[in-house]
Parts: structure tokens; sequence; C-alpha cells
């Protein structure tokens, strides 16, 4: 039990160290490893995870349920809020006490930023958030970015865009903190409407990250060596009017990949709607259904050293 990261919660990636974060990165290679050589590991038998999700989700609830079974542990869950107390009004920090006393550690998605930190400090076993509304989602950029390991072969150097729905996706405001420790040069295409917060870009930019706000996607794509695509989120939009107006900001097609960097890899945290057309699905790079595969070993890792028993 003598992990860095025992008892700790995962709720943000700009308050993780450089070791934990290597810890992680190398701790999912190894569960990686050993699952494929024996296709059933038993580090976490005897241990409950609690799955609560607050809010949809199909890759990351799945991933983390399948995480925790592959390590032969089991899980509770709670996969629609309609079919839990919070439709009866039961505060989250009640939730969250309460299911405290069913299980070892908890994953937790929930509509509410900040609402992660709330169930962390109720609790007093591991909190692992899933995705806080428009705040961070941090399992989703410890997978994207040990899937830009396995895809280019280092984390170093690297020109990554992200594009879309920057200003309230949670996958991306996680990532970048990540990809600016490695020094990569970041280009951040989006609509004026939908920028990268301000407090994040001018954080990122006084700690030396080189940053390219731009809305070419193509432009951005003729540099970069990775391209992370988002969707624009429906669900973050109070007036309907707006999202339609801006849906269809960013198609990518083979078209725009023709005009890329030759070897361009393509990710998207997903579920997509229609900013990936599926002929790019047959282009080598495309690493996105690889990405979403790789939230199962990651997620391994998470509960592991959270637990002690990796």
């Amino acid at each position: 039990m003598s992990s860095i990261l025992y008892g700790k919660d995962i709720l943000q990636t700009d308050t993780m160290s450089d070791q934990q974060l290597e810890l992680i990165l190398s701790t999912a290679a190894r569960l990686e490893d050993e699952l494929e050589a024996r296709g059933q590991l038993d580090n976490m038998k005897g241990l409950v995870l609690a799955t609560l999700f607050f809010e949809p989700s199909t890759r990351t609830r799945l991933s983390f349920e399948t995480a925790m079974l592959r390590l032969g542990g089991q899980v509770i869950t709670v996969a629609d809020p309609k079919t839990s107390s919070a439709a009866k009004g039961e505060s989250l920090a009640d939730s969250v006490r309460t299911v405290e006393g069913y299980a070892d550690v908890i994953a937790i998605r929930h509509p509410r930023k900040g609402s992660a930190q709330e169930a962390a400090d109720a609790v007093n076993i591991p909190v692992i958030n899933g995705g806080d509304g428009a705040g961070q989602h941090p399992t989703q950029a410890l997978l994207d970015i040990y899937t830009i390991q396995k895809e280019k072969g280092s984390l170093s150097g690297l020109t990554v865009a992200l594009a879309g729905d920057l200003k309230n996706g949670r996958t991306v405001h996680s990532l970048v903190y990540l990809l600016a420790r490695f020094n990569a040069r970041l280009f951040f295409v989006s609509p004026p409407q939908l920028s990268m917060p301000a407090e994040i870009t001018t954080e990122l930019r006084e700690a030396g990250a080189d940053i390219t706000v731009t809305d070419d996607l193509t432009l951005a794509a003729r540099q970069s060596d990775v391209l992370y695509m988002t969707r624009i989120q429906r669900e973050r939009f109070d007036d309907p009017a707006e999202y339609e107006k801006l849906k269809g900001s960013y198609v990518l097609d083979m078209g725009v990949i023709r005009q890329a960097k030759p070897g361009i890899t393509i990710m998207h945290p997903l579920p997509r709607v229609d900013e990936i057309k599926t002929e790019v699905d047959a282009y080598e790079g495309a690493a996105y259904f690889r990405q979403a595969a790789n939230g199962v070993p990651i997620r391994m890792a998470l509960l592991t050293l959270v637990t002690g028993r990796e």
C-alpha cells in the first residue's frame, strides 16, 4: 500500500504531479500486458466499485466496470438518476455517504461542475471523477495521453490541434494541462463562441505553453501530429437556436485529411455526431476506437493505485 496514489481522489489533471502521471501510465501499460497474457487478473478481488452516473455515459461507465471486472472485483451501479434517490431530492453528499457503506471506491459522473469535489469531500473512500459538467474529465485525459503515447511512440515535442467545442468540452479542459507538461505545441480550433475558457489559456501561456488560437481547421491540421476532434454539445446550450447555428462548425472528412500533415493521428472522445465522416474510419491514423479501448487499462491502473492493489 505504498503507492503515492493510495487513498487519493482523482478529480482533475492540473494538480496531478509528474510522478503520479508517470506511475499511472506505466501501471496501465503493465496491467494491459498482464491482462493480455493471463486473460483475467485478481488485484481487486474482494473489493467493490460503485459507478454513480447521474449523466448519460457509454464508454466511461462501461470501461470503469470492465476494468473492475477484469481485475476480479465487483461493481454496483447507478446508471440512470431517475432510478436513484436523487429523483426524490436526495443531496449528492447524502447519496455518496450512503454508497460509502457499500463500496471501496466510487467513480462518479454528474452534470454539475464541482460535483466530484463535493462527493470526495463527503466520504473517506477514493472518488474518481468521470466528468463533472463542463468541468474536468481526468480519466479521459489520461487515456488520451496513453493513446497518444501508443500511437506516436512518444509524448515529447508534438503539435496537437484540439477542435470543436472547447468552451464546454471537459475532455479538452483536462487534456491540455497534460499536453503542456510534454511541451506540446497547441492549436485551439473553435468558433469564437466556443473558445477555450480564457482562464485555461492564460494559465497555460503563463506557464510557457505555445498556443495558437484559430478557427481554421485545415490550417491547424497541416501542422499537427494529432488532431483531437470534439462534438458540439447540444446538452450544454441553453438556446437551441445557438446550437443549430454552431453544430456543423467543423466536419472532418478525407478531403481535410489529404491536406493535413502526413501520418496525422485522429482522436475523438466519442460519441461523435457528424463532426467526423464515417469515411475517415478506414484511415489508418483514425485512432478513436483504439482510444476508447484504452480506457480499460487506464481505469484498471487508477482503481488499483487508489486502493493499494497495484
